[in-house]
């Protein structure tokens, strides 16, 4: 697979605590030179990243972040001034306390609210793969299919694992034709990067890809 086309298909993210404007800025500057399918950062740089990018690359924001459990309205008001800011794309937590409870009616609604706050903004589901059963995934395939949101994300890359092979397996089996699919948390190599592509993945969520494709320019040049 080209290298460009897996670039296209990467959230260039950088959602750590300590994240200052700087580094958010030359993770801007990287996306645009490197045309990633957006940046992902923490919603207070939301509004400032989208005036100096001007339109050269979707931002992306996260939403109930990393844990899930605050309130849908909590939740809700986070997505609309994301939007209100200019973020094109949410990736938001489900509350996985519903889920491990039983309550996928109260899942289902919460995300379409959250759909409902992002307006034509893409939503994208994150379920946290690695804190849920087989069953569970299976269960949460099928309430982010009914939502009518865009993605089903794997995780956060804040919790105990990131994506999985048999989890976008799992995925491509159980969403509807309609969803997509972003695998996020771990993807060290290019390698792994095409596989998840190859596997059914349409974006994802790393910071390694771009950091792996300057590390190969840097030493072809010093060939």
């Amino acid at each position: 697979m080209e290298i460009r086309k897996i670039l296209q298909a990467v959230d260039h993210t950088l959602l750590s605590q300590t994240a200052t404007w700087e580094d958010i800025r030359k993770l801007c500057e990287e996306g645009m030179r490197y045309k990633t399918a957006s940046v992902c950062i923490p919603p207070c740089y939301v509004k400032r990243a989208c005036q100096y990018i001007d339109g050269r690359l979707p931002v992306c924001t996260v939403v109930g972040f990393p844990n899930g459990y605050s309130t849908p309205a909590s939740k809700a008001f986070e997505a609309q001034e994301a939007v209100a800011n200019g973020a094109d794309e949410i990736d938001m937590v489900i509350s996985l306390g519903l889920v491990k409870d039983g309550r996928d009616d109260l899942v289902l609604e919460e995300i379409r609210q959250i759909k409902r706050a992002c307006g034509e903004s893409v939503l994208k589901v994150i379920v946290e793969t690695c804190l849920l059963t087989e069953e569970e995934k299976i269960r949460m395939c099928r309430i982010v299919t009914e939502s009518g949101a865009d993605f089903i994300k794997t995780s956060t890359g804040f919790s105990s694992g990131g994506a999985t092979f048999s989890d976008i397996r799992l995925f491509k089996a159980h969403v509807g034709s309609h969803v997509k699919i972003k695998a996020a948390g771990g993807i060290a190599s290019l390698e792994d990067a095409e596989r998840f592509l190859s596997l059914g993945a349409d974006r994802l969520g790393t910071s390694r890809v771009v950091k792996l494709i300057q590390k190969m320019e840097d030493s072809s040049k010093g060939e």
